[in-house]
């Protein structure tokens, strides 16, 4: 069902200085900001050969990222997220299998244009994840 990872997401507080961090000390290519109001918050990717790494900023005071960030204030590894083929398939079979569908259980368009969804981080061990159809 899972395919390769999509990308790595880090909760940052303050978008702009993670972005120029990764960009001038680490020499990574990163995107312009994009807002995300459905998800609450404003991203950057940085692209690498074999993945990316997605810098994640609260987009308002009801941001799940606020929230995490006030848990965390100087940041830190958010989600990570995988690829999966047919994404509507792969929450019903998770479903079936006792996994938990964050939000409605209905995919949301995310940051590339696709359908995504969230697992409940409590049945993957601690980890929130996200699943992108591609």
């Amino acid at each position: 069902m899972l395919g390769r990872v999509n990308h790595i997401a880090i909760a940052v507080p303050d978008l702009s200085a993670a972005t120029a961090t990764y960009r001038d000390v680490l020499g990574a290519k990163v995107t312009a900001p994009q807002a995300l109001p459905e998800h609450g918050v404003t991203v950057v990717f940085v692209d690498l050969p074999n993945t990316k790494v997605e810098l994640l900023e609260p987009l308002g005071d009801a941001s799940p990222i606020a929230a995490f960030l006030g848990k965390n204030p100087g940041g830190g590894m958010h989600h990570i997220c995988y690829e999966v083929a047919d994404i509507t398939a792969a929450r019903d079979r998770l479903v079936a299998g006792g996994a938990r569908v964050l939000g409605d259980g209905n995919p949301k368009i995310g940051a590339h244009g696709k359908p995504v969804l969230f697992l409940h981080p409590k049945d993957f061990y601690g980890t929130l994840i996200e699943l992108e159809q591609v």
